[in-house]
């Protein structure tokens, strides 16, 4: 055999077809990076329309919309939301029909007011809106709420928050810290996937597993509450088909059948942390999902592993084992916070759920092994995803079209890619492309490493073919310096670049009449090709001048957005344009806020309590109680909220997670104000804010 075998490759050269070379990547100078949005709040998830129009939201209760054709940024929607910690307004989906027989609706996952203890500014000292952590069942009956997934109509310009249809409801226990999700995509037969996270606090466990069983503790110490009970929607991604009306029904194939006792069936994936991105594959039905790591810097021979992220491809009802398990392979052990003594090792093929806190099964499935895991160091199974912090995000797959790619200004990515699916990272501020075969991992490749994306907190492929990237900036909850909304374009080898657009005014606040100067300076085309300027000065689409550098007058009392849309007039695909904005405050004037106390540099350690002063300068009358105040924990260039107050002065207690050194860990105390002003009869509210970091004495 082995004889023949020899002859027959001997042989084979010499009757062989010529060989083709393969496909490699495109060049990071193929491509270009388009900012559309510049100041887009404090971004969390979009979506891209069917005309290139993108949608996206802000943890504040915000939908913006972006305007393909005219690169104007116009506010569609805008929710009353609870906002303590992490909650507020997540994300954003459209139905797989949109667009087709009237469908024009928009779904969104967002944390609605209720009934919820907030801070009374009127009691200083004391602040009723943070969920205590221990206590009485009745001390914490009064933080239960839940979050939202409902859709609402779209007309094109806003999303109509009348016409709400209620699809789902998941639990939550407010008041405290952290992990809520979530993450909306569909399958090619309509069914819904909602990721949630364990809705547990996780500065109270040394950065390892939060299974504070005590009766006296907050549940929400303990994710074998959530993540790990076959009875609870959190710490899962459910799997659900939405119907007329509302409301939704349980297809075949999740982990639980219909009427198992002690399961919720809409459960198709357990065990997760903060599944924070997934996306889905319609070609293929490949589920993508990403899992946020525990932050615990070493492995401990009591506790358990190092903090571990993951990514993996989805493609049955599965057990990812949190809080038990990092992986298949990475128990944590089972420690008891009443004695402070660990037990033994969590069995990963046969997790058990003892908790008393759990209202589920016992004995649960196997833990699945993920197909990506890695930690702070660097990998030495992944070694292409580096070093740094662990903020996995499950990016989309590319389906090229070559239709997309034909066109006036095409920008769709090319044919090399068709099929990748893409991850991202948050800390690290990457793009990565993953080829899957066979529903298992191949490789893992860098893309567009030239190309600054500031911790990317959603992406998603257009219409077009070109990425739309949502990037948070550096920065801890609220619009931060980098933060924006933009696209990649691909443009090919010495392909035409979109002009770059700035905008500036002066003044660009006072009382009406305004008289504003526009300025395009800084503009400029890459390939030196002559540009239109289109200024639109009041936000209405239509074209008030084409001068470059233009005046205007505001005779009227309102808050504008003047936009300049500049189009490319020369290259091989003349029509590449980019838009930038200018915010105009005619009558009321934005408040200016400011910190009196607490200053940068001051003498400070973690456990101090801090008194604060805020002082807000308006043009009406300043309502100290509607300032807020919030300590957040900085970790390297994020935060997590710890607690909300009101009020110009009070104090704030400072604390630092268990088993975290500042030193070590790069932490910091993170003070953000924000003040919004009432507005007026002819203009909007307007909104304040500042921000100091305090840094612990060494």
């Amino acid at each position: 055999m082995a004889a023949l075998m020899a002859t027959s490759f001997a042989v084979a050269p010499a009757q062989a077809q010529p060989a083709v070379a393969a496909e490699s990547a495109p060049a990071d100078s193929s491509f270009q990076k388009v900012t559309l949005n510049d100041g887009p709040g404090e971004p969390v998830d979009l979506a891209v329309l069917p005309n290139n129009n993108v949608l996206h939201t802000t943890r504040g209760g915000e939908v913006w919309l972006n305007d393909a054709t005219t690169g104007l940024n116009t506010l569609a929607a805008k929710l009353d939301v609870y906002q303590h910690d992490e909650e507020g307004l997540q994300s954003i989906a459209l139905d797989p029909k949109f667009g087709t027989k009237g469908n024009n609706w928009v779904y969104l996952y967002y944390s609605p007011p209720q009934n919820t203890p907030v801070d009374d500014p009127a009691t200083p000292g004391v602040n009723e809106g943070d969920a205590p952590f221990s206590g009485t069942a009745a001390d914490f009956e009064k933080f239960k709420g839940s979050l939202k997934l409902s859709r609402f109509q779209f007309n094109g310009s806003t999303i109509d928050l009348a016409t709400e249809q209620e699809i789902i409801e998941v639990p939550v226990d407010r008041g405290i810290c952290c992990h809520v999700g979530g993450d909306i995509v569909f399958d090619a037969a309509g069914n819904l996937y909602l990721s949630t996270g364990d809705d547990t606090n996780p500065f109270q466990s040394g950065g390892y597993t939060p299974i504070d069983e005590r009766p006296t503790s907050n549940p929400s110490l303990d994710a074998q509450r959530t993540s790990a009970n076959t009875n609870d929607l959190r710490g899962k991604i459910l799997r659900i088909t939405p119907q007329a009306g509302g409301g939704y029904t349980i297809p075949a194939g999740n982990l639980f059948a219909a009427g198992t006792p002690q399961t919720r069936p809409e459960i198709y994936v357990m065990g997760l942390r903060n599944p924070f991105r997934i996306e889905l594959n319609r070609n293929t039905g490949e589920l993508f999902m990403a899992d946020y790591s525990p932050d615990a810097r070493t492995a401990s021979p009591s506790r358990g592993p190092v903090g571990t992220g993951k990514w993996s491809v989805v493609t049955e009802p599965s057990n990812f084992g949190w809080p038990y398990c990092a992986t298949a392979e990475l128990p944590y052990m089972d420690y008891d916070f009443a004695t402070g003594l660990s037990g033994a090792a969590f069995n990963c093929a046969a997790p058990v759920n003892e908790s008393p806190n759990n209202t589920g099964l016992r004995e649960l499935p196997p833990v699945s092994q993920p197909d990506v895991w890695y930690n702070f160091g660097a990998s030495a199974e992944f070694p292409e995803l580096g070093t740094g912090g662990v903020g996995p995000m499950a990016g989309p797959a590319y389906v090229f079209d070559e239709k997309a790619t034909k066109g006036n200004a095409p920008v769709a990515w090319p044919s090399y890619y068709d099929g990748k699916s893409f991850f991202y990272e948050w800390t690290r501020d990457y793009i990565k492309g993953m080829t899957v075969e066979n529903g298992e991992l191949a490789s893992i490749e860098h893309v567009v490493s030239s190309l600054v994306v500031d911790n990317p907190i959603d992406m998603e492929f257009g219409p077009n073919g070109a990425l739309y990237v949502l990037e948070y900036g550096d920065g801890y909850f609220g619009e931060n310096p980098d933060a924006q909304l933009s696209r990649i374009d691909y443009i090919g080898v010495n392909g035409n670049h979109s002009p770059v657009a700035k905008a500036s005014g002066t003044p660009t606040a006072g009382a009406a009449p305004l008289t504003v100067q526009f300025s395009s300076a800084g503009t400029v085309d890459p390939d030196g090709d002559k540009v239109r300027y289109e200024w639109d000065f009041q936000g209405d689409g239509v074209v008030d001048s084409e001068e470059a550098n233009p005046t205007w007058t505001y005779p009227e009392i309102g808050n504008y957005t003047a936009s300049v849309k500049v189009t490319d007039l020369g290259g091989v695909h003349r029509g590449r344009h980019s838009s930038a904005e200018v915010a105009v405050e005619v009558g009321n004037q934005a408040p200016v806020v400011q910190f009196i106390n607490p200053v940068a540099g001051q003498d400070f350690r973690f456990g101090d309590t801090v008194t604060y002063e805020v002082r807000v300068t308006d043009d009406q009358p300043v309502n100290c109680a509607l300032v807020e105040v919030t300590y957040i924990l900085g970790h390297h260039t994020h935060g997590h909220p710890q607690t909300t107050t009101s009020g110009c002065t009070g104090t704030i207690t400072t604390s630092v997670p268990e088993g975290h050194d500042p030193a070590v860990d790069d932490l910091s105390a993170v003070f953000s104000a924000t003040y919004t002003d009432a507005g007026d009869a002819a203009s909007a509210p307007l909104t304040g804010t500042a921000e100091v970091v305090l840094m612990a004495a060494s």
